[in-house]
C-alpha cells in the first residue's frame, strides 16, 4: 500500500512538473509577440495636463538632491512633492532649502505615530496635501499624479508620453507606467570591493535591467490586451480623478500590502479604469549590486504578491474586467505559490533519472541510447529555454553594442538569476507564517560602505 501511494505521488509530481513548465512555455511565447512588434507611438503634450509628482522618502540624503535636479529642471511645469517619512537623516532639510527658491516643490512631513506606516500610507499622506492644495473647481481630470522613487530619472519625454492620445489622451486610461531601466547597467564599479566582487555587482545589475526591460516589459505589454496591466512603485502615473474613485470605493488611493503599486492597479481595474504601458518612456533607477539586498527587495515583493492573491475572488467577481483579464491576473499572483510548489516538483524528473542510473546503470544506458535522450533534452529546453532566450532578445532591442555572443551568456546567467525567486518565494512565505508584514526599505547604493543593515524596517 506505502508502494502504491510513493508511486502515485511520484507520477502526481512528474505530470504537474510537466505541466507547470509546458504553461510557462506557453505563455513566454505570448507575451514574445507583441514586445518584438512594438514601434514607437506618437507622443501627446504634456501642457494639457497638470502633473505632480510624489517622491516617498525615508533616508534618503544620499540620493534625493539628484532626483530633485532632474524633476525640476527637466519638467518646468511639474509640481513635485517630497514625503518625509520620519527621516533620521538631513532628507527634509535638504528638501526645505530648496523650497525657498522652487514654489514648485513642496514637502509633506509625516510624524509618529503616523510614519513609517509604509510606502501606501506615506503617498497617501501626499494625495491628501494635495486635495487641499486644489481649488474646488479643478478639473481633477486633467490632473496627473506620478509616483517617483527617490533614486527615480524620468526621460525627457516622460510626460509627453504619457500625455499620447492612446494613454491619458483616452478619458478611459486611469492610469500609465513606464518602463524601468536600470541607472548602474554600465557602471564599471556598482559597489565597494575588488575586481571579482565588482564583476558580481555588473552582471547583478545587468540581470535586473534585463528582467525589467525585457521580460517584464514583454508581460505588460501583452497586458494591454488583457487590460491588467500592473503598476510599479517606480514611474508610476495616475490620473487624480481615478485616484478619487478608489478613494470613494475603498477608502484611501492606496493600502497596505507590499505591493502597494500593483494593490492600486488592482483597485483601478475594480472601479472600472484601464491601466495603460509605454516603453516609449523611461524612468531610470538604481540596480542592486549585492545579492542580500536584492533577496531583501525580492522577498518583499512576493510577499506582496502572495498578499494581493486575496483579491482574486474580487477579479473573478468583477464585471469590469474581461475574462482574459482575470486569467491573466489570476496566474501572476500565484505565481509566487507555484514557485514554492515547482522547488518540490521540478527536481523530481531529475532524481528519478539520478536514482535509476545509481540502481542499474545498464539499464538507463539502453534507456538513453533508445530515445531516453530526446526526453532529457525536452526536458531541459522546456525548463531553461523560456529563460536563455531573452539574453539575446536584451542584446538585440536594448542594448545593440553588447553583441551577441555576451548576449548569449546573458541568457545563461538569467536562468540562474531567476533561481532567486525560488528563495524567495519560501523567504515571503515564512514571513507571512511568523505573522510579519512590516515594510523593508532596502538601502541606497550610495549608503553601502558604511555601518547598517541592508534594509531597514517599518
Amino acid at each position: 500500500m506505502l508502494s502504491d501511494y510513493w508511486h502515485f505521488s511520484v507520477g502526481l509530481a512528474q505530470a504537474l512538473a510537466l505541466l507547470m513548465s509546458t504553461t510557462f512555455l506557453c505563455y513566454v511565447f505570448i507575451i514574445l509577440r507583441p514586445y518584438l512588434r512594438h514601434k514607437t507611438q506618437p507622443e501627446g503634450r504634456a501642457q494639457d495636463f497638470v502633473w505632480h509628482l510624489f517622491v516617498p522618502c525615508r533616508d534618503e540624503a544620499a540620493v534625493i538632491d539628484a532626483t530633485l535636479d532632474n524633476l525640476l529642471s527637466a519638467f518646468d511645469d511639474a509640481h513635485v512633492w517630497v514625503v518625509d517619512d520620519a527621516s533620521t537623516d538631513a532628507t527634509a532639510q535638504l528638501v526645505r532649502s530648496r523650497m525657498r527658491d522652487c514654489d514648485r516643490l513642496h514637502l509633506v512631513s509625516r510624524t509618529f505615530p503616523e510614519a513609517r506606516q509604509g510606502k501606501g500610507p506615506a503617498l497617501n499622506a501626499a494625495y491628501a496635501a494635495l486635495d487641499q492644495s486644489l481649488a474646488p473647481d479643478a478639473d481633477r481630470s486633467k490632473v496627473i499624479v506620478g509616483v517617483i522613487d527617490a533614486d527615480g530619472r524620468l526621460s525627457a519625454n516622460c510626460l509627453d508620453v504619457c500625455a499620447a492620445p492612446h494613454h491619458f489622451g483616452d478619458e478611459q486610461v486611469g492610469s500609465v507606467q513606464v518602463a524601468v531601466r536600470m541607472i548602474n547597467r554600465d557602471d564599471p564599479r556598482p559597489r565597494p570591493g575588488g575586481r571579482i566582487a565588482n564583476w558580481w555587482g555588473r552582471l547583478l545589475v545587468r540581470m535586473q535591467d534585463l528582467e525589467f526591460r525585457c521580460a517584464i516589459s514583454a508581460l505588460q505589454m501583452t497586458r494591454k490586451y488583457t487590460r491588467t496591466v500592473g503598476l510599479g512603485g517606480n514611474g508610476q502615473f495616475s490620473r487624480l480623478s481615478a485616484l478619487d474613485d478608489v478613494r470613494r470605493a475603498y477608502g484611501t488611493p492606496w493600502h497596505g500590502a507590499l505591493l502597494e503599486d500593483y494593490e492600486l492597479g488592482v483597485h483601478l481595474m475594480l472601479v472600472g479604469h484601464r491601466n495603460a504601458y509605454t516603453v516609449d518612456a523611461l524612468v531610470d533607477q538604481e540596480g542592486l549590486p549585492d545579492l542580500r539586498r536584492l533577496l531583501t527587495q525580492r522577498t518583499r515583493w512576493g510577499q506582496g504578491t502572495m498578499q494581493c492573491a486575496t483579491y482574486i475572488p474580487q477579479l473573478w467577481n468583477s464585471r469590469k474586467i474581461p475574462t482574459i483579464g482575470v486569467l491573466e491576473a489570476t496566474y501572476y499572483l500565484l505565481q509566487p505559490w507555484m514557485q514554492i510548489v515547482g522547488t518540490v516538483v521540478y527536481p523530481v524528473p531529475m532524481i528519478i533519472v539520478a536514482w535509476n542510473v545509481m540502481a542499474d546503470w545498464t539499464a538507463m544506458s539502453g534507456w538513453f541510447l533508445g530515445g531516453g535522450w530526446m526526453l532529457l533534452l525536452l526536458l531541459i529546453a522546456m525548463g531553461l529555454g523560456p529563460f536563455l532566450l531573452w539574453g539575446p532578445i536584451y542584446t538585440r532591442r536594448c542594448e545593440p553594442g553588447i553583441g551577441l555572443l555576451r548576449g548569449l551568456g546573458f541568457g545563461l546567467a538569467y536562468t540562474v538569476f531567476i533561481a532567486t525567486f525560488y528563495v524567495t518565494s519560501w523567504r515571503a512565505l515564512l514571513r507571512i507564517l511568523q505573522g510579519r508584514t512590516g515594510w523593508s526599505k532596502t538601502r541606497r547604493n550610495a549608503e553601502i560602505g558604511h555601518p547598517g543593515p541592508v534594509a531597514v524596517e517599518a
